[in-house]
């Protein structure tokens, strides 16, 4: 609509740029910020128009805080939180949204809930409180994410498929099988539709749980086609818990669904391992590297002085490798020293 009236012989006011700022905002688009951003100044409104001007501060403050969050760069989505409030920038709740969500992913799990609180419980929406729920679930504070719906219930905010999406996350990093159940009979009796996501922390937790046969069942019973992560997080249960015979057909049936993902061959070797049938474990891995299947290292990034560092095990290629390594081992002799004063 924006570029219709931009094309025709009416002139934007005012008042319609903070409209269009939200919109970016909403859409995390800091090119679309910027772009809107020169319209403004063109027509003289900036930097004398205060509304337009904290409207587009909003926009870009939204739009670079999902950026941190994805990336895990605290320092500097602090650096915006902080810029916002020293220039005394109202916290509306898209952008207290995006600060939850950045502090939840980059592990400041206190400043985000620092954050939430300071949201009066009228002015919260679903998505705030799926931030909060979701983050305290992914640091496996289990039972006070389900605290947390209890207080979304108090407020009078209706869940939606997200908010049981990460109360069942948290059912599965709690270990908490019958609240899963009961979170995902919620779900269905609230007449919202399980997704496959639904359906694959629901098997994952009964799996971690040790109830394989009730996991099975789900699966089987499942509307739609068992999606990877439901296979996946059903060997790795057969795989814990020793059920080699569903084990081996799932691991085959995630070979064959994705013949290029080192993880499949592996996943099915290390079922063939725990009934120690070593020649087809062996076999898997040779039919991995015969398909020229390369496993894919593992690794960790950490954000040292503003610049990132990854590590794979074995990594000597970091420039401070040989501290690393001097300082790992000095910390490995003193856990010994500790473990062997610690035997009588």
């Amino acid at each position: 609509l924006f570029f219709l009236l931009f094309h025709s012989a009416l002139r934007p006011s005012h008042l319609t740029f903070p409209f269009l700022a939200r919109a970016a905002a909403r859409l995390s688009s800091a090119s679309l910020a910027a772009a809107l951003h020169a319209h403004p100044l063109r027509l003289g409104l900036l930097p004398a128009d205060l509304h337009v001007a904290n409207s587009l501060v909003h926009a870009y403050a939204a739009c670079a805080l999902p950026g941190h969050a994805h990336l895990g760069d605290l320092e500097r989505g602090r650096r915006v939180h902080r810029c916002l409030r020293e220039r005394g920038f109202a916290l509306k709740l898209r952008l207290a949204t995006s600060l939850v969500d950045m502090y939840a992913k980059c592990g400041a799990i206190r400043e985000a809930l620092d954050v939430f609180r300071s949201v009066p419980a009228e002015n919260t929406d679903v998505l705030i409180w799926n931030a909060m729920i979701g983050g305290l679930a992914v640091h496996g504070m289990g039972t006070e994410s389900l605290e947390m719906f209890q207080d979304m219930q108090r407020a009078g905010v209706a869940p939606d498929e997200i908010t049981y999406l990460c109360l069942l996350s948290a059912c599965v990093h709690g270990r908490l099988v019958d609240e899963a159940w009961m979170f995902f009979r919620l779900l269905e009796a609230q007449g919202l539709r399980p997704h496959v996501e639904h359906y694959a922390c629901l098997v994952d937790v009964l799996g971690r749980g040790g109830r394989l046969e009730e996991a099975y069942s789900v699966v089987k019973s499942m509307p739609m086609q068992p999606s990877v992560s439901v296979l996946g997080a059903l060997l790795n249960a057969c795989h814990l818990h020793g059920w080699v015979e569903l084990g081996e057909v799932i691991g085959r049936q995630l070979v064959q669904l994705q013949p290029d993902h080192d993880g499949r061959y592996i996943g099915l070797s290390n079922i063939y391992a725990v009934a120690r049938r070593w020649q087809e474990a062996k076999k898997a891995r040779k039919v991995m590297e015969e398909r020229g299947v390369k496993k894919v290292p593992g690794f960790s990034e950490i954000d040292v002085g503003g610049g990132i560092s990854r590590f794979i095990a074995q990594d000597k290629t970091h420039p401070g490798s040989a501290q690393i390594y001097d300082l790992l081992n000095l910390i490995a002799m003193e856990m010994k020293i500790k473990d062997d004063d610690a035997i009588p």
